[in-house]
């Protein structure tokens, strides 16, 4: 791209060259070589076609669960997070075996034993991880006897990767280690369901939180 000067004033295609006005100054730049024909259907674009596609399918999924978190991620007050999130997706879709190429989907990807690692060690912000403080056996939620919070609250996540949308249910529970706590069954019938859990100690400060 480059300004030019000029008594008679240019907008529009000549030969390959392109000029325009921006932010108030004459602009001149060759004609991109793109065409969206070529990429839709030429051969030699097989393989962007496929990162695309799945990017696509990435950034749409991790919107769809920052979305359902949107109180927590604020809370995490992390400026980078969307772009750390964004790799953890891309991470976990990379997992999916099952798929053929451009067609891996992130909700396969966490059903595998790394998938749901990465999303485990995921940190939101400053705030400590829950790591393995809490765990969810059978609805039933089993709680590190040395946590200190006063109140546990569980988010659980339903997802459908085919039209993308999402429901989630939240759960507050007052914590109890002499006998852990039953957790309703929010969407039943349903195998993969992502669970997230903050640890709350007084006054509602979050002290951990994090997928389990």
């Amino acid at each position: 791209m480059a300004t030019y000067e000029s008594i008679i004033k240019i907008t529009g295609t000549v030969g390959d060259l392109v000029f325009y006005n921006l932010n108030g100054k004459n602009v001149v730049r060759k004609k991109s070589g793109f065409n969206k024909t070529a990429f839709k259907k030429n051969p030699s674009y097989e393989k962007v076609r496929q990162n695309s596609s799945e990017f696509g399918h990435c950034s749409k999924m991790g919107k769809m669960i920052r979305g359902c978190l949107d109180l927590y991620i604020k809370k995490a007050g992390d400026p980078l997070l969307y772009q750390k999130f964004a790799k953890l997706m891309t991470e976990i879709k990379d997992l999916d075996t099952v798929s053929e190429r451009g067609k891996r989907t992130v909700e396969i990807g966490w059903q595998t034993e790394q998938g749901k690692k990465l999303l485990k060690e995921f940190q939101f912000g400053e705030i400590q991880n829950i790591r393995a403080e809490v765990e969810i056996k059978n609805q039933i939620l089993l709680i590190n006897e040395n946590v200190e919070a006063k109140k546990v609250i569980v988010v659980t996540i339903k997802m459908d990767s085919n039209d993308f949308g999402s429901v989630y249910a939240e759960e507050e529970v007052l914590l109890n280690h002499h006998t852990p706590p039953t957790l309703k069954t929010q969407f039943p019938d349903e195998d993969h369901l992502l669970h997230f859990v903050a640890l709350k100690k007084d006054h509602d400060e979050i002290t951990h939180m994090g997928f389990v």
